[in-house]
């Protein structure tokens, strides 16, 4: 029997710890043949070179292909992932290709699948998120063929998007398979790992918002002033690569030398669950302070617009929300809530289970390359 070959695009160390658990099902199963395209933040060595831990974890099949150099803007890094990929897949010829989120390099898997005729499977489709981030998350759905997504929220806005209800399947998040497992390590193992000897600590984490670069500078330097005021222990990881990583990247250089804080470029998934789950609270734009912080009930301080749009959903009640301004930092730091149950809106941890189960059935296979919109909702009256 002929093996299909599975290709799956990790351009994060994010992304790679959401479609990990996904990967692992492919790996083992004797139907399937796995392939890892790993580019984007993995291969640069400021960023820690986070391809290692993929090929430290057992994954056979990978394949490192680097996008961009230092300061590159996002049309051409964009490009330059659409030619590798290209490339790559006229080599192996795979069967589907399985992209997450909102990142450029899953738009890329999404365009040259399209263009080529193979499936595309999208991970989180529906979801909002405000600036560019969301644009392009939409735009990755309509190159789609079939949405894996976390939630009835989102399968009804990718009805709105006009694709079809029998494309869409919930499976919930699968970074919520590796939370809620066993086997994480103790957080004295990973304290001992990283050489961390806070007994209390907070996590910052502060990405660009490509949307507001002009504002980037003071933004982040009101942040950096407002947590060295706070006296209190943090760990801080680095923010991704989009344009204007270089602003923050020179503000937190600020802290090299303060013992109140320890930096790292990246830090292994697990490991970064575990000392999320014992943390005092989570403070920064990430969107792990939305949604990760509520599956552990860790309190978090999301500050600016970069997850505007997300709290409609009440995501969980120890959330706080302000701008960058020196006093509301303060306040909210001050005023944290204390940890509360977790909010499971997003997945159970079988998100592996439904995602293998799904690509065991025929029916999957047969679902048409060529799409077309479906006008599943009422259109207003004239």
């Amino acid at each position: 029997m002929i093996k299909k070959k599975i290709l799956f695009l990790t351009g994060t160390r994010a992304d790679y710890g959401k479609i990990k658990s996904l990967m692992k099902e492919v790996e083992y199963h004797p139907l399937f043949e796995l392939h890892i395209f790993v580019t984007g933040m993995h291969t640069l060595t400021k960023y820690g070179s986070t391809w290692k831990e993929i090929v430290k974890d057992g994954f056979q099949n990978v394949y490192q292909f680097i996008n961009q150099k230092s300061n590159a803007s996002m049309d051409i890094t964009l490009s330059n992932t659409i030619l590798g990929l290209s490339n790559y897949i006229h080599e192996i010829n795979p069967d589907l290709i399985v992209v997450h989120g909102d990142r450029l390099e899953a738009l890329a898997g999404a365009i040259v699948g399209a263009f080529n005729n193979i499936r595309v499977a999208h991970i989180e489709g529906g979801e909002v998120s405000g600036t560019i981030d969301e644009s392009i998350r939409h735009a990755i759905t309509k190159f789609s063929h079939i949405h894996l997504v976390s939630n009835k929220e989102a399968y009804e806005r990718i009805i709105q998007l006009g694709e079809n209800p029998e494309s869409i399947h919930i499976i919930g998040s699968p970074d919520i398979d590796i939370m809620l497992s066993d086997d994480l390590p103790t957080i004295g193992e990973v304290k001992k790992h990283y050489e961390i000897d806070f007994d209390r600590y907070a996590i910052l984490m502060y990405h660009p918002v490509t949307t507001e670069l002009d504002t980037l500078s003071i933004k982040i330097k009101t942040l950096i002033n407002s947590v060295i005021k706070s006296n209190r222990n943090y760990v801080v990881i680095f923010p991704n690569n989009d344009e204007g990583n270089l602003i923050i990247l020179n503000e937190l250089n600020r802290l090299k030398n303060n013992s109140k804080f320890k930096m790292f470029p990246s830090m292994r998934f697990e490991y970064f669950l575990t000392l999320l789950r014992n943390s005092d609270f989570l403070i920064g734009n990430s969107s792990t302070g939305i949604r990760e912080t509520g599956i552990y009930g860790v309190p978090s301080i999301d500050i600016g617009n970069r997850q505007q749009g997300r709290y409609q959903l009440n995501y969980h009640s120890n959330l706080i929300h302000c701008n960058e301004n020196e006093n509301e930092i303060l306040t909210a730091i001050n005023t944290l809530p204390n940890k509360t149950e977790r909010f499971l809106d997003f997945g159970d941890g079988q998100s592996h289970i439904r995602f293998i189960h799904m690509i065991e059935q025929n029916d999957i296979w047969k679902i048409p390359i060529q799409k077309k919109f479906y006008d599943g909702i009422p259109t207003l009256s004239r």
